[in-house]
Formats: structure tokens, sequence, C-alpha cells
């Protein structure tokens, strides 16, 4: 699975300490990342994570471009819900895109928690399903 973790910059050493609890389940995905976070998980963890721009930068634009072409499979996405961002409206972009191809998303954590367990488990495997559906329709 391709899996995208973003953080804003309060909510980073909670994304990254997630990410050290779970590094084994994580070690068998493909990993993306905006900027400084996935730097901090990759010193942290040693996983191998593609790293997009920083958020503000495009970074989310990025993985949401990745959403759009059926390429994402789910989005640990730490939000900070009390600070303001100036790249909002490219947040909410990625939180709506999420919804229209119904990639999970987990914005905090305990959705994240209960994501975390979801892939562990084999609940994510109908996204395989939807990945060959997509790839049927471009052929």
């Amino acid at each position: 699975m391709n899996i995208a973790l973003i953080a804003h910059d309060k909510k980073k050493d909670d994304l990254v300490q997630f990410a050290v609890a779970y590094k084994d389940i994580f070690a068998g995905h493909s990993l993306f990342a905006t900027g400084t976070t996935g730097k901090r998980i990759s010193e942290a963890t040693g996983l191998d994570i593609h790293r997009f721009q920083s958020g503000p930068l495009g970074g989310d634009q990025e993985i949401g471009a990745m959403i759009a072409k059926n390429q994402m499979d789910a989005i640990f996405f730490f939000r900070d819900p009390l600070t303001a961002q100036p790249h909002e409206p490219d947040v909410s972009a990625l939180l709506r895109l999420c919804d229209v191809y119904s990639i999970p998303l987990a914005t905090n954590m305990g959705t994240a928690e209960v994501l975390i367990k979801g892939m562990e488990e084999g609940h994510l495997d109908w996204r395989k399903i939807a990945k060959e559906k997509t790839n049927e329709r471009i052929d």
C-alpha cells in the first residue's frame, strides 16, 4: 500500500512517535511524506520515505495528485486544529480529495490507532480492488 504521512508543526512529534511505535507495520508499505515530516520520521525509524515538498510549498498538493490518480491508499495527517495554517486551502483540498476518492484518513492519534490496526489485520485489502478497477479504465 502507498501511505502518506503528514503533520503540522505542533503535531510532528506525535506523528514521529506514532511511526516509531508502528515501524514494523509501516515497513511493509511504500511511504510518502511532506518535507520535514518525512525527514524526521526517516531519521527516527530508518524507514525509506519518498519526500515531497513541505506542505506550504506544495507537498499537500503533490499527495493530492496521487489521490486523484488512485495511487494513495491511506493518509495519516496529524493536524493542528488550534493553529491557523497559511496553506489551509491546500489542506482543505487534500481532505476533500480523501472524501471524494474514499481514501482512509486519520487526522489524530485516535483515528490513527484504528487505521493502523485495520491495516495490520487486512481490512484495507479492498484498496487493491479499487486500484485494479482504475487500471482497467486507463488501459
